[in-house]
């Protein structure tokens, strides 16, 4: 985490992050590691930014375990456990580290009622597709973490939908990860409404449950913008390559934005009433994947956009830094809606399949880090062996 480009603020008003609560969104850390926490950086950003929340994953954990020598002394010390292999050994090193984690966010989550302050922790990206096992992994993690503002992360593919509905019934606390759809969305906050009504009829407290759905944005832009580069090579005629043209950049705050819409259309009516009159609370969306990839973008592009109500923006480290500095507040999520529309309609008139594309950045993203697990597990051997 950068810290040295740091603008001094003279008092939490002037600060643009703890600004974000005013108008109903969280800010929560893309980023973990030990040094991290044990250096009291995690706190600074806590007291100083009012950060509230940090997730993981794969990739995460493999440039932080993999990177240096900060884990080398509980890899020797897990040497001396016979039966330990390298899976069990990078859970040993995950939960360890977010249980540190929770304990820092652990006043947070006390002053917001247990509305914020949590950790992430995803299961194995190898079981994505299996509904079982990620049920067992997630309930086993879960326990082992053995704390209450712990979420487990589960993958929102068509295996994950059940696994959603079975762990919010069983009380575990679920953070929905690898959204990219609109429809996919609407299907997880319906497994998140379904367990919550299967919790509470088997007599639980819906106050104790919170989950959020992480809506992937960037990579959407990313996409997009690669297919509508691609197009634009064949030279195509002036209207098409001025329609093309206009919709860089535009497609993945426009998708985001038609998501929130369904955000407030599904937890709305009677069926929602009489849950939040049993104190349940909403399935937040989560704003991810919103650190700019392309520099002709503003590096604060997927913060400022979409800011509203009952939203988590989980930032990697530089956007962190970059909308301190300079990040506008407003809010900005519920307007220019017909706009949105208009730009996704304009996608579909120019032959691209927005499900075409968030069907391969779901798959791409379980392939991803998939392949980022596995570079992990074998450079955990490494150090073992070493």
């Amino acid at each position: 985490m950068t810290t040295t480009n740091r603008s001094t603020v003279s008092n939490a008003a002037a600060n643009p992050l703890r600004a974000l609560r005013e108008h109903g969104q969280s800010v929560w850390l893309d980023f973990l590691s030990r040094r991290f926490i044990a250096d009291g950086s995690l706190k600074r950003l806590v007291d100083e930014d009012g950060l509230a929340g940090v997730t993981s994953n794969p990739t995460i954990f493999e440039k932080a375990i993999a990177g240096g020598a900060d884990y080398d002394v509980s890899v020797q010390d897990a040497q001396r456990r016979p039966g330990l292999d390298a899976v069990g050994l990078y859970e040993r090193l995950a939960v360890e580290d977010i249980r540190r984690a929770a304990d820092v966010l652990r006043p947070v989550y006390d002053a917001t009622g247990g509305a914020d302050g949590y950790a992430s922790l995803e299961v194995s990206p190898g079981i994505a597709m299996d509904t079982e096992a990620t049920v067992a992994e997630a309930r086993r993690l879960a326990k082992t973490a053995a704390r209450d503002n712990v979420m487990i992360k589960v993958p929102g593919t068509a295996a994950g939908l059940p696994a959603i509905r079975e762990l919010t019934a069983e009380g575990v606390k679920v953070n929905i990860t690898l959204l990219f759809s609109q429809s996919v969305y609407e299907e997880v906050a319906e497994a998140y409404l379904s367990g919550l009504e299967r919790f509470v009829a088997g007599g639980g407290d819906p106050r104790r449950i919170a989950s959020v759905a992480s809506f992937f944005v960037s990579r959407i832009d990313a996409a997009v913008d690669t297919i509508i580069d691609e197009r634009l090579s064949r030279a195509p005629g002036p209207g098409e390559r001025e329609a093309l043209a206009a919709l860089r950049g535009k497609v993945a705050i426009a998708n985001a934005k038609l998501a929130y819409r369904r955000y407030r259309r599904l937890f709305a009516g009677p069926r929602w009433q009489q849950l939040a009159a049993r104190g349940a609370r909403v399935q937040r969306v989560l704003w991810a994947s919103t650190g700019t990839k392309n520099p002709a973008y503003s590096d604060v592009l997927y913060v400022e956009e979409l800011i509203g109500p009952d939203t988590v923006n989980t930032m990697p480290p530089a956007t962190v830094d970059a909308f301190r500095d300079h990040g506008q507040v407003r809010d900005s999520l519920e307007r220019n809606v017909d706009e949105a529309e208009r730009v996704m309609a304009a996608l579909a008139r120019l032959g691209v399949s927005i499900d075409a594309v968030t069907a391969k950045l779901t798959e791409d993203g379980v392939r991803r880090f998939t392949g980022d697990f596995d570079r992990l597990l074998a450079a955990l051997e490494r150090k073992r062996a070493g």
